[in-house]
């Protein structure tokens, strides 16, 4: 099964007529941007790990083996609120499982080079900026374009959150307090764009708003753990989504 699926996509590649991008030199510059990037959110998140009583080394081992900057995040508020496995397991499923659905997307421009082997190397680098630059690439991606993309993002990953972890012992609390907003601040940035562009987007971020606002502040929700709070609003104003917004829905309606 897994062959047919490299002969489908390398078969999908060739009725392209384009060279594969496999250069590991092009992959490295076009993460350079990314891990830059990924310096700064993972310094605040070295900050915070180590706020909440995490070691150093066990924050720089987090981000070396997860690579999920809102997975990261709402871990350590899991494990300062003493959540059991269940409910990390859980959290970290809902939160990251776009990753998986990412991954197979990725793998239909994938060359031949790839193999199985590669495909899973491949896939623990991925994230949300390296699937996009990937997937933009002109033609089929081999590995060393993939494995050059992973090295800065990587490296800027883990690097902020040693120099934050270590920083975090040696700064101000009111530095440490403002540094640790900039998560929000990129959140913002990222869906505030889509959010004024699509109503259905706008729609499900003022849904996850007040779900969240329900178990923040509702007498009897807000006893609810964070982990299991964020599972049940992400799933919610999912599903109100979907239910509102069905796929080909607006396009309809713009059509209308």
């Amino acid at each position: 099964m897994a062959e047919s699926g490299r002969q489908g996509a390398a078969a999908s590649c060739a009725e392209t007529g384009l060279s594969p991008v496999n250069s590991f030199s092009k992959g490295f510059k076009n993460g350079i941007p990314i891990g830059l990037g990924y310096l700064s959110v993972s310094f605040t998140f070295g900050i915070m790990a180590v706020a909440q009583g995490i070691p150093v080394w066990a924050a720089l081992l987090i981000s070396m083996t997860n690579l999920t900057s809102a997975g990261q995040f709402q871990g350590l508020d899991v494990m300062a609120a003493g959540g059991s496995y269940l409910e990390m397991g859980l959290t970290q499923l809902v939160i990251n499982l776009r990753y998986a659905l990412m991954s197979l997307s990725l793998s239909q421009k994938f060359d031949k080079s790839v193999t199985p082997a590669h495909r899973l190397g491949i896939a623990f680098f991925n994230t949300d900026e390296i699937f996009a630059v990937a997937s933009s690439q002109v033609g089929p991606v081999g590995r060393r374009f993939c494995y050059g993309l992973a090295v800065a993002p990587y490296i800027g990953w883990a690097g902020g959150t040693a120099l934050g972890a270590l920083a975090g012992g040696l700064l101000p609390a009111s530095v440490q307090s403002a540094l640790g907003i900039a998560i929000y601040g990129m959140f913002l940035a990222i869906f505030i764009p889509p959010a004024k562009k699509s109503r259905a987007v706008l729609t499900v971020v003022l849904a996850a708003v007040a779900c969240s606002c329900l178990f923040r502040w509702a007498p009897v929700l807000r006893e609810v753990s964070s982990g299991f709070a964020v599972i049940i609003c992400t799933l919610a104003a999912a599903g109100l989504g979907a239910l509102l917004f069905p796929v080909g829905g607006e396009e309809k309606e713009a059509g209308a």
